[in-house]
């Protein structure tokens, strides 16, 4: 067994090794600054980016999670590698030849890495096999199907023999043993002892998102095959179906680049879209698109701004419609705008092509619906909407759908659609929607149906008081308009700095109305220990004083960074946000004296003279405070 990696050969790799591309195979990365990258973190789900990426420095870390480390560390946390592993992955990865104290030669680490060596002979092994007399069928599957033996070799598809264990004997004459054909899905047991899993069919790889072959899936041919249309790899240290995303390492590029991934249902279609043209073209691997796989997916968009688009395609069977209900149920985890696909004669994309050409592959992504328009649509065609009983089925059938739209800008076009549709009056459906806000969106065959959410979802609008039981909040979700901006600095120098505000003017602030109301329940909170006998403001009591969802908002603000200043400045600055913010209050008391001002008969010079003298005082509190 080889000894200890030489410490040169570790510092020379790692110099070697540019953070950036390695990162990049599983984040897409953006610029942030001089020398600074950024994207979403593959460590944590989140919603705004925190994860940050120094090349310069061969360095990451991530604001939201902490997670922090080099090219070693990340694959490590990303591949559940040991740190040897690493190193040697890394050397392969840039042709470096490592060296060990003993003297001795590389050799394989860890049961991970004999697993994907394992699966990579196979995979050569079936390549080479789709050449062969036996592979015939499988060659005419694909022919018929419009791919030729470019397309075999793109996609690396290959080819299992009709054999007990033609495999299985390949593989350990490659020196790998039983447990581990075992241990990576590429044998079976059972009364015979270890057999080949996959017989007599056409194999597809299946690789994670570095690009290296973790599973496969395989399509019976032969008639007296007994098995399932479709088999796969069985659950395996490396291979995780409800993470897997076949196509991934071929699209990932093309989807960081052009903000879109089209999602297909079958390994043909993958191929059929890439070979049109669409080549953000990517499928599941023999489960149904999930949780899991939405969250690898939109790290690899980069799904932080709302401006992507997530497109899913679906056979027009009532299986393809069913599909189509499941995906609507997770697409609010997506802060990309999503769409629905489907051909107008129920072809799926494979299909598609060989029928009508490339062009119309390349159309079917172009004329998508979006995915409320569908789903609203496939709601209301299970109701007899020529009698009143129908409509008003429908209507409370779909009036959930339009309450989820998250975009409080779509909502109300969507619900003139409904009613448009329902040919009923826009406020009966308007009432209707607002009446089903929250209640969820019923799937048939899903048990509850209730809509999923999680904390990294985006909020339907700025979150509020009246969201704080489903949710925490954070600086990232707040408004970026200037009073928002006000409250928020403010906020800060409250509790960062109260010393420096000074109580009088710390009084007159939470004394302040807030536009924000989640800024209000911070400011609430600073009110409360205000009130408290010794009025110490310290960030653990305000924490202690507002509603649970709202803690981490306090932390935040606690620690988010003031703008750069000297000690003198830092007094100055922290006084005058503050004080803006009272400002801001008295022009509204300002405001409201002056109206009832004008509404008051002059006739009655009591009240008349009393409004004009707050007034007074009102700017000569304003004056004061700007001297100040």
């Amino acid at each position: 067994m080889a000894g200890r990696i030489r410490q040169s050969d570790v510092d020379e790799v790692k110099a070697r090794t540019n953070i950036a591309d390695l990162v990049g195979e599983h984040v897409s990365l953006k610029p942030a600054g001089v020398g600074s990258l950024k994207g979403l973190c593959p460590f944590h789900d989140e919603r705004t980016p925190s994860f940050h990426v120094r090349p310069q420095l061969g360095y990451y870390h991530c604001f939201g999670c902490g997670e922090s480390g080099d090219v070693y560390t990340f694959l490590q946390r990303m591949d559940h590698l040991s740190f040897t592993e690493a190193v040697e992955r890394l050397a392969g990865r840039v042709g470096y030849e490592l060296h060990y104290e003993d003297g001795g030669p590389a050799s394989d680490h860890g049961n991970r890495a004999r697993l994907l060596a394992a699966n990579q002979a196979a995979w050569e092994f079936f390549v080479e096999r789709l050449g062969s007399p036996e592979a015939e069928p499988g060659r005419r599957f694909l022919g018929e199907r419009g791919f030729d033996a470019d397309a075999a070799r793109r996609f690396g598809v290959g080819f299992a023999p009709k054999s007990w264990d033609a495999l299985t004997n390949h593989l350990r004459a490659r020196g790998f043993t039983t447990d581990e054909l075992a241990a990576s899905g590429l044998v079976s047991q059972g009364d015979r002892g270890v057999y080949d899993r996959f017989r007599g069919r056409l194999i597809w790889p299946i690789r994670d998102v570095t690009g290296q072959t973790v599973g496969f899936g395989a399509r019976k041919l032969l008639d007296d095959d007994p098995g399932p249309k479709y088999l796969n790899t069985p659950e395996t240290a490396i291979y995780h179906k409800a993470q897997v995303l076949y196509g991934l390492d071929l699209a990932k590029r093309d989807i960081a680049k052009t903000r879109r991934v089209v999602l297909v249902e079958g390994y043909t279609d993958v191929m059929a879209c890439h070979l049109a043209g669409v080549t953000t073209a990517i499928a599941t691997s023999g489960t149904s698109f999930g949780v899991e796989h939405i969250k690898v997916l939109r790290r690899v968009l980069g799904d932080d701004s709302g401006v992507g688009e997530v497109v899913f395609t679906f056979d027009g069977d009532a299986a393809g419609q069913q599909a189509a209900m499941r995906a609507f149920v997770e697409e609010q985890r997506f802060a990309a705008q999503t769409f629905v696909a489907v051909a107008p004669d129920g072809l799926d994309p494979c299909d598609l092509r060989l029928a009508r050409g490339d062009a119309a592959v390349r159309a079917l992504i172009e004329t998508k619906t979006p995915m409320f328009e569908f789903v609203i649509r496939h709601t209301l065609a299970r109701y007899d909407l020529e009698t009143v009983e129908g409509r008003v089925a429908a209507l409370r059938a779909a009036a959930p759908v339009v309450a989820e739209i998250r975009d409080p800008a779509l909502r109300p076009g969507y619900t003139r659609e409904l009613a448009r549709m329902l040919g009923m009056e826009l406020g009966e459906v308007t009432r209707a929607v607002r009446g089903a806000g929250g209640r969820g969106v019923k799937v048939a065959g899903e048990r509850g149906g209730q809509k999923a959410t999680s904390a990294s979802e985006p909020p339907a609008q700025p979150p509020t008081v009246m969201d704080a039981p489903n949710r925490p909040f954070s600086i990232a979700d707040l408004p970026n308009d200037p009073s928002t901006r006000l409250e928020r600095d403010a906020l800060q120098a409250m509790l960062q700095y109260p010393d420096r505000v000074g109580a009088d003017r710390l009084r007159s602030a939470v004394d302040s109305r807030f536009g924000n109301a989640s800024l209000a329940v911070v400011r609430d909170g600073i009110a409360s220990v205000l009130a408290s006998s010794d009025s110490v403001i310290r960030v653990d009591r305000v924490v202690e004083e507002v509603p649970a969802p709202f803690a981490d908002l306090v932390r935040q603000l606690a620690v988010a960074p003031v703008p750069q200043r000297s000690e003198a400045e830092l007094t100055v600055y922290v006084q005058g946000v503050v004080g803006s913010l009272v400002d801001r209050e008295l022009l509204r008391q300002k405001s409201e004296l002056l109206g009832r001002l004008q509404r008051t008969d002059r006739s009655d010079t009591t009240t008349f003279a009393s409004l004009q003298r707050a007034l007074v005082e009102l700017e000569a509190e304003r004056r004061s405070l700007r001297a100040d």
